[in-house]
């Protein structure tokens, strides 16, 4: 029988020595493949901080060539993953950062591949680039609601040719995946692509620059029937070329993105709800029990007994307190069995504290005294933990502002710092006091560890960009002028000699007798004269009559000032007729525009403003007394364009404008008893709009219309049909003007250097 067992033994041995060598031969096998594939081995991270925040990330390869990166983000957490392929690890696992963005980075290497996680505070835009052995991530200092660039720069020698505009787009595709998430997948003809992902809205926009879009490929892609949170997906080229994705989603969703050299997906999954969200409905809602169902009838069974019993049905383990103490009396029916642990711990005042399969069962007073405990020891610990001295540079804030915000304390804020309250301590711990120096803009905080690496992720939480917001207005007066006038000049002359007298017409009701008395003196004059040069032998030149000056004018005398002229005359033995008419018309139209522009932080005012200041003298007496002089005095009016705006930023990337437009202009000068006082035409819009990122709209506009008809003439006879129009003068104008108000809000972006 000894020897039977032995020869066994040596059977069972040499099999086992067999398949433990190859055991070993596998494993060996497995290490050496993976050996062969991983050719590259990343040597070490080093990071640098650039102005504004962002931080430059060095993966160096030694004197390895750089592998082919695999670059895809999250949003929810933020993250951008590297993934190296045949690549070992020998840096180390992780790195704190704590700068701009970036909180730290990990390298894990398994399966021949190494990944590299970069841990963000928020959602930030990327670079990427291989300078020599080394490949270069440049994280930006970025805001949720900035485009993410998730394009991978990668060895040029490794890219195929392309043409001068980019590469084709060869494909869009559509797939559904294992948890409802939908995935859009862009191929290109080959490398070289740079697409932007984008959020506006319920929309999440792709555009790929310097991309050919071939026309099938322009089009509406309805995805309802897959159950995903995107509906559509539409193609289109941009407006600048290149091509744009517009990728419609519905609920809230979570977005992420990677990049291959001939490809591009963008995953867009159902956003998880919130753990505190998640607690609150626990609390709301009644309890769920999924259990194996079970049967019980026992009459004063102990509690002990009956806790085994469940646990030997559920697969868990549990542990029961020393204090479990007990009978109770049983009769279910085909319920939960975590139903039925509830009802027994609810009956004997128990409660359950579950940690993975393990259950602790415990009286409820048992439990609240360790919870309390534990508490108790918690706020101990963090009495007499070591403090800590920490410095937090502030990029976009001022430091005094979140230094009074980390504690509702008084402040102390001279040239150097201040300091929180010993009673309203904020988000700091009983020990902890924060400072701020203004010359450098830095927070000086201490606390304990743990206390500030909560601060810090609260600090990067307010210390970020304000969106800025570029407003375009223009400001149009146009206006139309047309005027029309006509007139006439007319007058009839004549004489007539009776009884040496002239009868004529004349504009003066007096002239027929002046002009005629006139006449009468010198043929009397020239009769004397003739008879004395006959009476002296008519010696010398013989007397000559007078000359007369007959009288002339208009009868009529209702002229165009400045306009053109036509005549007419009829000219007799005795009489002279002169008719003169005169006509002038004129247009003229005209067009102010003025466009002022101005670029405003968010829910920041800012005023812009052009113009003159337009000055005046005015006089007042001294007293009342005749004997003082006046006192003058120079006094200004504005005659300005000024745009006094403040934009909102709403959560679905609109803006909301509260806008203040002023247009003055100099009319004229009024006189006064005191001197003159310029008058100024003002045209203002005061209001407030909801507008689209880069759509025009207008606020408002004034139009007015002067018209006016003006008719002179002689009374009666300026009445008679025909005739009359000898008789007036008439003038007819017509004023247009019209002011429009165009304004144009776009957001600018952060991404933009």
């Amino acid at each position: 029988m000894t020897n039977q067992f032995q020869s066994v033994r040596g059977r069972v041995m040499r099999h086992a020595s067999r398949y433990f060598l190859m055991g070993l031969l596998i494993v060996g096998a497995s290490w050496a493949s993976a050996a062969i594939a991983a050719t590259t081995t990343l040597k070490n991270i080093s990071y640098d901080t650039l102005p504004g925040g962002s931080v430059q990330l060095h993966l160096n390869f030694g004197d390895g060539p750089v592998p082919e990166p695999r670059i895809f983000t999250t949003d929810n957490p933020p993250r951008i993953a590297v993934d190296l392929p045949d690549t070992t690890n020998a840096a180390g696992r992780h790195m704190d950062i704590g700068k701009g963005s970036t909180s730290g980075v990990s390298a894990v290497s398994a399966g021949g591949r190494t990944r590299v996680v970069v841990e963000l505070m928020r959602a930030s835009s990327y670079q990427s680039r291989v300078d020599g052995n080394s490949l270069v991530l440049t994280i930006n200092n970025g805001t949720a609601n900035q485009s993410v660039t998730t394009a991978a720069t990668i060895d040029p020698t490794k890219r195929l040719p392309s043409s001068s505009d980019g590469p084709a787009i060869s494909n869009i595709d559509f797939r559904r995946g294992p948890n409802g998430e939908g995935r859009v997948l862009i191929s290109f003809s080959g490398s070289g692509a740079q697409p932007e992902m984008t959020h506006q809205g319920d929309k999440v926009l792709v555009t790929i620059d310097h991309a050919n879009l071939p026309a099938n490929l322009a089009q509406r892609l309805d995805t309802l029937d897959f159950a995903t949170p995107v509906q559509s997906i539409t193609s289109r080229v941009g407006n600048g070329g290149g091509a744009r994705i517009e990728i419609d989603t519905k609920g809230t969703v979570e977005t992420s993105a990677y990049q291959t050299p001939d490809q591009y997906v963008v995953e867009v999954a159902p956003k998880k709800a919130a753990a505190k969200d998640e607690r609150l409905a626990k609390l709301d809602a009644q309890p769920n029990y999924n259990g194996k169902r079970v049967t019980f009838n026992f009459q004063d069974i102990p509690v002990r007994s009956a806790l085994q019993l469940i646990a030997d049905i559920s697969g868990l383990n549990l542990v029961a307190s020393d204090s479990v103490g007990g009978s109770v009396t049983l009769r279910l029916v085909n319920v939960p069995w975590d139903q039925a642990l509830d009802v027994i711990l609810r009956a004997k005042s128990l409660d359950k504290r579950r940690n993975g399969n393990v259950i602790w069962v415990a009286p409820q007073a048992e439990l609240a005294k360790y919870e309390q405990d534990l508490a108790d020891a918690k706020l101990k610990a963090q009495d007499t933990a070591e403090l800590v001295t920490d410095y937090v540079p502030i990029s976009y804030g001022k430091a005094a502002d979140i230094a009074k915000l980390l504690t509702t304390g008084s402040m102390q804020g001279g040239g150097g710092g201040g300091g929180g309250s010993n009673t309203q301590r904020g988000f700091l711990s009983p020990r902890g006091s924060v400072s701020f120096d203004q010359r450098t803009n830095t927070l000086l905080i201490n606390d304990t560890p743990e206390k500030i690496r909560q601060l810090r992720e609260l600090i990067a939480v307010l210390d970020k960009p304000v969106q800025q917001v570029l407003i375009e207005s223009r400001i149009v007066v146009a206006t139309d002028d047309f005027t029309r006038e006509l007139g006439v000049k007319w007058g009839v002359s004549g004489n007539q000699t009776n009884n040496n007298n002239i009868i004529t017409t004349a504009p003066t009701g007096d002239g027929a007798l002046k002009y005629g008395t006139g006449v009468h003196n010198n043929i009397v004059n020239y009769n004397n004269a003739v008879t004395d040069w006959v009476a002296n032998g008519s010696q010398g030149a013989p007397p000559h009559p007078g000359a007369v000056t007959l009288p002339g004018g208009f009868n009529v005398n209702m002229p165009v000032n400045g306009g053109s002229t036509l005549g007419f005359a009829i000219l007799g033995a005795n009489y002279a007729i002169d008719l003169e008419l005169s006509a002038a018309q004129s247009e003229g139209r005209g067009e102010v525009i003025s466009s002022p522009r101005v670029i405003t932080a968010n829910q920041q005012e800012a005023v812009i403003r052009q113009g003159q200041e337009v000055g005046y003298v005015t006089y007042q007496n001294q007293g009342s007394g005749t004997g003082g002089a006046p006192t003058a005095s120079v006094q200004f009016k504005d005659a300005v364009l000024e745009l006094k705006v403040t934009p909102t930023i709403t959560a679905d990337n609109r803006v909301y404008l509260a806008i203040n437009v002023k247009k003055d202009a100099l009319a004229g000068f009024l006189n006064t008893p005191n001197g003159q006082v310029p008058q100024i035409d003002t045209r203002e819009v005061n209001t407030s709009a909801l507008v689209d990122n880069g759509q025009t709209v207008v606020l408002g506009g004034i139009y007015e219309v002067n018209k006016s008809n003006t008719i002179s003439k002689v009374p009666g006879l300026g009445d008679i049909p025909g005739l009359g129009a000898l008789f007036r003068n008439t003038k007819r104008s017509t004023t247009k003007a019209e002011l429009l108000i165009f304004v144009t809000p776009r957001i600018l972006s952060d991404t933009l250097q």
